[in-house]
């Protein structure tokens, strides 16, 4: 008679379920870096998170910096090192996708690469832009 057979498992580490994954757009970065009025909600909604975001989100932060310092707010290029410096891992998007999202929704072509990341990493999006907001809450609960 042959002995049962042993059963194995093998899993890789469980950092997803340490750090769950959180999509973040710009709002949600420059809230951060540049103390806006909304730095410690941002704070609170990153705590503990792995954060992605589409490859754009530098040149997006790059551009909310240059705007500051050309008005003469001196934390700018600071808040732009800051941003430089965070963990956040940068993704290709879909282009083809991304504008699908952006014609449904009404989005511009930045803030449905958000959306789409999102969905396609199946996690939630954090964004303090209403419109982005809307379209992701409509979009999100409809995956399967």
């Amino acid at each position: 008679m042959n002995p049962a057979p042993v059963f194995h498992i093998a899993e890789p580490p469980a950092i997803y379920l340490e750090r769950p994954p959180l999509v973040v757009d710009c709002s949600m970065i420059a809230g951060l870096v540049f103390r806006e009025e909304w730095f410690e909600t941002a704070k609170g909604h990153i705590h503990g998170r792995a954060l992605h975001a589409p490859h754009l989100l530098h040149c997006e932060i790059a551009n909310v910096a240059l705007k500051k310092h050309r008005r003469g707010e001196t934390h700018a290029l600071s808040g732009l090192a800051e941003a430089a410096g965070m963990v956040i891992e940068l993704h290709p998007i879909d282009p083809l996708a991304t504008t699908d999202l952006a014609q449904r929704y009404q989005l511009s072509a930045y803030d449905a690469a958000y959306l789409w990341l999102a969905a396609d990493l199946m996690c939630p999006l954090a964004t303090f832009d209403e419109r982005l907001a809307a379209a992701a809450q409509t979009h999100l609960s409809g995956l399967a």
